[in-house]
């Protein structure tokens, strides 16, 4: 332990007259080693390398304070600490427990200046008699110990006692009697991992030091003079006797009476014991280990040290809002209830203004598994699961960005040979359940989810651009250049998801993430302020990485996922009526399912698979339920919101004849096909009798014309919309590319 000063400090008075070293030594001398010439010159050296110890405040003494991490509401989530410590004023302490530390460690503690004459040479004459053993360190002496000392605690030797006793008395010199008593009461052990007093109670008592009964706080004071074998948890006959010790010695002292005395030693130690972690993580222990994770990255914005986070006495205050954590387990917790027990689940919530993470469930049993299935294993290059189709969503802003009109045609036949991708023959690239959905709007494939359509657009645009599309939104992980890219088959965590998702709910502006509200330190002073991106106490940024424009007309394209009859989110509408864009996702062989969806006030990714990636999930089952489960309880009395508006991006007449994308037939929809696109609509809402639209209808998709193109087209009427299954019999999943993905109507 560094060692700590003490300076004289203005306006403490002095209780003792001030005594040396030249005092101590020839008290030492007399009592101790009478006679042995040299002493003094011996006993110089053995304080001389002790320096002017500066203590500014007598809660100093206590180099180990917790940090404390809350949420938003001030609820406690965590507590860092290299000892289970709680500081508290003396008027919070019983006064039984004052009393009694005093009749048991001290009871001349009100007269001597440090160290105890008398008691010393009482517990020499006991010792040597043989009628007993005491001890004769003052509560003074027991603090310097316990604190400057420390490192030297386990010395026994004449020199630390020397080194002691002189520091002690200028602890008296420099503070009240009342200060070093309540030093003393706030950093002594007192077993099971609590030092302080405060933590002593909370931890057998689950109560307040000050609430303390006689027999209570006797158990405690007796505690410290063994506390591995006196606690009352593991010995509590040895915790009794001692107990019994203490209320001799404040009958003795005169603090009871004999009648308090009698009642006290009558009653039995009832615990009522209040467990610590060992990690320090009491609520919500996926969100507070990636926070205190996040803090002490070396590479990483905040960069605190071990010991600044587990003694630094910081106050972590942050975004997690209680109520929407609680909706966000509730929610994976009824979906999983469905499912295969070996199903997990994972979400993040994100309040897309601010970047401030409101919710996040990274598994259901962080005791067995603390893998984090939110943000992904730390350290690996690549950490995460497959999104599945929600990627799409890369795709379709690098389309928009570069002038395309959602009201393109795209050939979404299936199968699909797809030149310069591998996806021929016996690997020709398929929609789900094979669906050919012919030419048709890029809004339209993206409600229905076609792979086939997609990966041609994502060819179009050149998978460069989707790439940097990713990544300039907020995807952290190494995307490989691949036509599978878009369908979704480079791992991604959800944290990212919901974190490129929210740039489109917030207008094209990101900002970065964080779990974080405010840092305060030891001293009261926040040395971390991250209420407003871009501050100089803020570790946040604010950036327009998408147009407004853009992102309006993407937010357009995703609300027809959820509130059209051929979306593959229906399932995520919300019954009071609130907007959602969202995308849904599902893995090669089912091995992954994700949601991601957006309203103004959040935006959310959901995943859901078997971590050990063994097993698989029903061909029919989504994820957009659990995102309306949680909505609806996050929003749940709150007025509908709409997202920013703007006006349509500038769009350009492209065509890709290569990749049978647009064209000047299929990209010039006139007015009566645009009246044929709504009877089709009709028509598939007719069919669809049963399922419940609670959205108004989208403005129709206009009917394509066929674009000639070097390999044959599909008739260019789309097929009939896939309807949901309502036999819970799953069709057989057609066998994809290594690196295809299936997405489908959710049931």
């Amino acid at each position: 332990m560094a060692s700590r000063s003490i300076k004289n400090r203005p306006g403490i008075k002095k209780k003792h007259p001030s005594i040396g070293f030249l005092a101590v030594f020839t008290v030492f001398l007399a009592v101790i080693v009478a006679g042995f010439s040299g002493v003094y010159a011996l006993g110089s050296s053995w304080i001389g390398d002790l320096e002017d110890y500066d203590v500014s405040d007598a809660g100093q003494l206590n180099s180990s304070l917790p940090s404390i991490m809350l949420a938003s509401d001030g609820t406690e989530l965590a507590r860092f600490q290299v000892e289970y410590r709680d500081p508290v004023e003396l008027d919070q302490i019983s006064e039984y427990v004052r009393e009694g530390t005093v009749a048991t460690e001290d009871e001349r503690f009100y007269e001597h200046g440090g160290f105890d004459l008398a008691g010393i040479a009482r517990a020499v004459y006991v010792n040597l008699t043989g009628s007993g053993k005491e001890g004769a360190s003052t509560i003074t002496q027991q603090l310097v110990r316990n604190t400057i000392l420390a490192d030297e605690m386990n010395d026994i030797s004449f020199k630390r006692k020397v080194r002691e006793m002189y520091l002690s008395v200028k602890l008296e010199e420099q503070y009240s009697k009342d200060e070093i008593l309540l030093m003393y009461l706030n950093t002594i052990n007192y077993g099971s991992g609590a030092y302080g007093i405060e933590a002593a109670s909370q931890r057998y008592f689950s109560k307040h030091a000050s609430e303390l009964t006689l027999a209570e706080a006797a158990a405690l004071i007796g505690i410290p003079q063994s506390p591995t074998y006196n606690n009352p948890i593991d010995h509590e006959d040895n915790c009794l006797a001692r107990r019994n010790l203490v209320l001799d010695r404040m009958l003795t002292n005169g603090y009871i009476t004999q009648e308090e005395h009698d009642a006290a030693q009558a009653e039995g130690i009832v615990l009522n014991t209040t467990e610590t972690t060992v990690d320090g993580l009491e609520k919500y222990p996926y969100f507070s280990s990636y926070v205190r994770d996040l803090l002490m990255d070396p590479d990483g914005d905040y960069r605190y040290s071990e010991d600044e986070i587990f003694k630094g006495g910081l106050t972590i205050q942050t975004t997690l809002d209680v109520d929407s954590q609680e909706a966000a387990e509730a929610a994976i917790k009824e979906k999983r209830e469905s499912l295969d027990p070996a199903i997990n689940g994972a979400l993040v919530a994100i309040e897309p203004e601010t970047g401030f993470i409101k919710a996040m469930v990274g598994g259901d049993d962080w005791e067995n598994n603390k893998l984090n299935l939110a943000t992904g294993e730390r350290g690996v290059p690549n950490p995460g699961r497959p999104s599945g189709s929600s990627f799409k969503v890369f795709t379709l802003i690098a389309a928009l960005e570069a002038g395309i009109s959602p009201q393109t045609m795209v050939d979404c036949s299936s199968p699909a040979t797809i030149p310069n991708t591998g996806y021929t023959g016996a690997n020709a690239l398929q929609n789900i359940d094979n669906n050919n959905y012919g030419t048709i709007s890029i809004q339209r494939a993206f409600a229905k989810s076609s792979n086939t359509g997609f990966v041609r657009l994502e060819m179009a645009l050149g998978i460069d651009k989707v790439i940097a599309t990713a990544k300039k939104m907020g995807i952290t992980s190494t995307l490989e250049a691949n036509p599978s890219l878009t369908l979704g088959q480079s791992n991604v965590t959800m944290l990212d998801m919901a974190s490129a998702y929210a740039i489109i709910a917030n207008g094209g502006v990101r900002v970065d993430p964080t779990p974080v509200l405010t840092i305060t330190n030891s001293k009261g002073e926040v040395i971390v302020d991250n209420t407003t991106p871009d501050t100089s106490l803020s570790k946040t940024h604010s950036e327009q990485v998408i147009s407004p424009e853009v992102a309006h007309a993407a937010t357009e394209v995703m609300k027809t996922v959820v509130n059209t009859s051929e979306g593959t989110g229906q399932e995520a509408a919300l019954p009071n009526g609130q907007v959602v864009a969202a995308k849904t996702g599902t893995s090669t062989e089912y091995k992954d399912i994700t949601f991601c969806g957006i309203t103004p006030q959040m935006a959310v990714a959901v995943w859901l698979g078997d971590p050990a990636n063994v097993k698989t999930l029903p061909a029919r089952v989504g994820a957009g339920d659990v995102f309306r489960t949680f909505m609806s309880a996050v929003l749940d009395g709150q007025p509908t919101e709409q997202f920013p508006q703007a006006a349509d991006p500038t769009y350009k007449n492209f065509s890709d004849p290569t990749y049978h994308v647009g064209g000047s037939a299929s990209s010039s929809n006139t007015d009566d096909e645009k009246d044929d696109e709504k009877k089709k609509d009709a028509e598939d809402k007719d069919a669809d009798k049963g399922k419940d639209d609670p959205a108004p209808t989208p403005t129709p998709t206009p009917t394509p014309t066929p674009t000639p193109t070097p390999d044959p087209t599909p008739t260019p009427t789309p097929d009939p919309t896939p309807k949901p299954d309502p036999d819970p019999t799953p069709t057989p999943t057609p066998t994809p590319d290594p690196g295809g993905t299936t997405d489908k109507p959710a049931s």
